[in-house]
């Protein structure tokens, strides 16, 4: 009589990787739960090859069964960065969302992947108090509505000393000291959060920052702006990624671009992360100033609506609705003409806007000058103007005694 024995199939996971203590721990538990696990790291602009190679050689060493870098750099740059570029995208007047940003981007690109695979679930290391549970959810949620998604971090409740703990009993050793800081790096910026982000009145200490202060005294560079989009740094034109780098390289040796966010989560409760974001923060500037001297009083003032919606639905995770391919079209469209350079001048820890030039500079006009002489009016057509302007003023006034 002859017997078969019934393969068992393991269920697969596709985890949503990054090689830090959080998806370390997941990837170990989900191996000790007897589930066959696909790792997957997305790079949106931080990581070298190296480092992806590194991250990699990690995960298998962690037993993932298979392992996958995706790098989506340039999309990224493409379909989210430059209209927050062209939005002057600061969140509570600070923070260029370096990482809410990417965390869509991860998360799409790991849904199409679990996709591809027919994976059984999908899973990330988010904690329970965070943002990114709520963006990974959100993105997974709505690109695979029937897949089940596991959060062994959020369930729970895991500190990351229990966390540590958990790998060293299973054979694997984790410093302390290198997991104090918790940092997500990408070509938006790097943000940073420690004990000292989890108290209101404390500030992270000089070495919780990668970029170290490496130059004293000043230097100036010039940007070169290509409808909305950087284009060129120093007189060298280059592709928009490569000149976020370069501009990168030159400020982050003067420790620019270190501040503290404080906002309000998507989960309702405040919150405070550090970040060093050297060349987000000058472009943003820049971009600004030279939208000052290129756009009209009302498009300036309705970007700037949309754009506080975009970086607000962005970061919370709302990339997905089409109200925001709606938004992305008003923003592009205003940079027709917003072409021209700006210069910069860079310090230790600080920058300072020094001037714009462009052909389209509307001060360039011959209508007149500020303060000084006019060319299209006289003195009597100013006194009509500000007389119609005053009516309804007046009329106010005359019955209200609003001044008294």
């Amino acid at each position: 009589m002859t017997t078969f024995s019934k393969k068992i199939t393991k269920k697969k996971v596709v985890l949503a990787y990054s090689g830090g203590l959080d998806t370390s721990y997941c990837l170990q538990y989900f191996q000790n739960q007897n589930f066959k696990v696909d790792t997957v790291f997305v790079n949106c602009g931080g990581f070298t090859a190296d480092q992806m190679k590194k991250i990699k050689e990690k995960a298998v060493q962690l037993g993932a069964d298979a392992h996958i870098n995706i790098d989506k750099t340039d999309e990224y740059y493409h379909k989210i960065v430059r209209f927050l570029l062209y939005g002057n995208v600061l969140k509570n007047g600070t923070y260029p969302l370096s990482v809410s940003a990417e965390r869509i981007f991860q998360a799409m690109a790991i849904a199409r992947y679990a996709k591809s695979v027919n994976a059984d679930y999908v899973a990330h290391g988010s904690t329970g108090a965070g943002n990114d549970q709520i963006r990974f959810d959100l993105v997974f949620q709505t690109l695979l509505p029937e897949m089940k998604i596991l959060t062994p971090i959020r369930d729970q409740e895991l500190s990351r000393e229990d966390e540590m703990a958990y790998l060293k009993n299973h054979g694997l050793e984790c410093s302390w000291e290198k997991s104090k800081y918790s940092i997500n790096k990408g070509l938006w910026g790097t943000s940073i959060g420690g004990a000292e982000t989890l108290t209101s009145h404390q500030s992270l200490p000089e070495k919780a920052y990668p970029s170290a202060l490496q130059k004293r005294g000043s230097e100036t560079v010039e940007l070169y702006f290509e409808k909305g989009e950087i284009s060129g740094v120093n007189g060298k034109i280059m592709a928009p990624v490569k000149a976020i780098w370069h501009l990168h390289h030159i400020a982050s040796a003067y420790a620019i671009g270190r501040d503290t966010h404080v906002g309000d989560t998507i989960i309702g409760i405040k919150g405070r992360v550090g970040f060093e974001a050297a060349a987000p923060l000058i472009l943003i500037k820049a971009h600004h100033l030279l939208e000052k001297h290129l756009l009209s009083k009302w498009q300036q003032y309705w970007k700037a609506q949309l754009a506080d919606w975009y970086g607000m639905l962005l970061h919370e995770g709302q990339y997905l609705d089409p109200v925001m391919r709606n938004i992305e079209k008003f923003l592009e469209n205003t940079q027709a003409h917003v072409t021209g350079s700006v210069t910069v001048k860079l310090h230790p820890y600080r920058f300072e806007l020094v001037g714009i030039e462009s052909a389209y500079d509307l001060m360039n006009e011959k209508s007149g000058v500020y303060g000084e002489m006019n060319a299209n009016w006289t003195g009597r057509d100013v006194r009509g103007f500000s007389k119609i302007l005053a009516n309804s003023m007046t009329a106010f006034q005359s019955l209200n005694h609003f001044d008294k």
